[in-house]
């Protein structure tokens, strides 16, 4: 665990459900600040959940969540707007939309009188997209982009809101895996250079465990286990997190653990076989 203090998004025991039904019991997460942070488990064990009860995107049922220290629920929008920006999974642009445009959008919670752009305010729009290496398609339509270009255009909006911390839900789902490899490393090159405090649900777990500082590994709304990756990618906990039996070594390149090859437990295979059977 990060030293006390160091934490840039906290939650104390919360409650988060929809229509009736309780997703996360009750939970007691922190996200390392300065750090990149991977969110991982099966699909439906509430990791999108997650990330958008702490980016105040659907509401808490208990609990209390914490931004820099201070209690999310005391602060108003567009202060959490200057601390925090939140890239939800699969985000639309409308039609025709301009790629400039739209991340220029990144700089409203700033905007003061009649919400007029400054010159310092167009700068960092333009930075943000240097930094993306989206500038070259600034005049471009946002639906005429790929996955990767849009996805990059995206985290340049993100930049624009010139926050400390980005939340990020499957920024990698749907692309290729040199798409996949251009997010993370621009992500990595954020943390690393400007210091950004990076947490972001992902599936690929190789991919979590190259990238990613501290992972915390969920199943059924519960923190099973959070660590480095060394802590995190072992065969006792995917066994335990994913029900997997898997081979894990140290990737050659980076010496970060990575899952070489797996299949399903048996106690997978058997719970599987007696649910058909009813």
């Amino acid at each position: 665990m990060a030293d006390k203090g160091r934490f840039a998004l906290e939650a104390e025991r919360l409650k988060v459900g929809y229509e009736g039904k309780t997703v996360i019991p009750g939970m007691d997460v922190r996200i390392p600040e300065g750090k990149i942070t991977a969110i991982i488990g099966p699909n439906g064990c509430g990791k999108s959940t997650l990330l958008k009860a702490l980016g105040r995107v659907i509401p808490h049922e208990q609990g209390t969540v914490l931004l820099q220290g201070r209690k999310m629920a005391g602060l108003k929008a567009d202060e959490i707007a200057r601390e925090m920006a939140l890239l939800p999974q699969g985000p639309q642009a409308p039609a025709g939309l301009r790629v400039q445009e739209l991340v220029s959008y990144g700089r409203y919670p700033w905007l003061k009188g009649f919400g007029r752009m400054t010159e310092q305010d167009r700068r960092l729009v333009q930075e943000a997209m240097e930094q993306t290496g989206t500038w070259a398609l600034r005049d471009r339509a946002v639906d005429e982009l790929s996955g990767g270009q849009r996805q990059r255009v995206w985290i340049a909006m993100c930049l624009a809101q010139n926050t400390p911390l980005i939340l990020l839900d499957e920024p990698t789902t749907y692309l290729d895996m040199a798409h996949q490899l251009e997010v993370l490393e621009l992500l990595a090159k954020l943390n690393r250079e400007e210091g950004k405090t990076i947490a972001l649900v992902i599936h690929d777990l190789n991919l979590a465990a190259r990238f990613a500082h501290w992972l915390i590994a969920m199943r059924d709304g519960h923190i099973l286990q959070e660590g480095s990756a060394r802590d995190v990618m072992t065969p006792k906990m995917l066994k335990e997190v994913f029900s997997l039996d898997a081979l894990i070594e140290p990737d050659p390149w980076t010496g970060r653990p990575t899952m070489i090859t797996y299949s399903q437990s048996a106690s997978r295979m058997t719970a599987e076989a007696d649910h058909s059977a009813r």
